[in-house]
């Protein structure tokens, strides 16, 4: 099985982009925090966007293993870009809850599904995470 999907951006941070199927077209823009209109979107909201949803399915994937349900889990995605030594660097924070769950449990289930998250894998080493588990 495979996916391959292409989009195409005109005009950086503060241009367009859209996907190959039309399915979705988004203005961009620079955000006020930095200096910028902030009237759009920009890529770090997307990459939160995606990194959550995908995380997400990692936790349905492997919640059975754990003996959780991982219907009711919430993953929220906070990135972060900041100037490092050379330009801007990304940080990521993960954070799962899912109530009423026995919080040795979900920590376990989080950690495997770190493991298996294809956002995960393509930014270990790249990217510093943050997981949280909130029971």
């Amino acid at each position: 099985m495979s996916y391959k999907i292409s989009a195409t951006t005109k005009g950086g941070r503060d241009g367009r982009a859209t996907l190959e199927n039309g399915g979705l077209a988004l203005a961009m823009a620079l955000p006020k925090d930095m200096g910028g209109s902030g009237d759009g979107h920009n890529p770090e909201q997307l990459f939160a966007l995606g990194w959550s949803s995908c995380f997400g399915q990692a936790i349905l994937a492997l919640a059975k293993k754990h003996e959780l349900d991982g219907a009711a889990a919430r993953v929220t995605c906070t990135i972060t870009i900041d100037k490092d030594e050379t330009s801007f660097g990304l940080k990521a924070d993960l954070k799962v809850s899912l109530p009423g769950a026995d919080k040795e449990k979900l920590t376990a289930l989080v950690d495997d599904a770190h493991k298996i998250c294809p956002y995960s894998k393509a930014t270990r080493g790249n990217v510093p995470v943050t997981l949280t588990v909130v029971g």
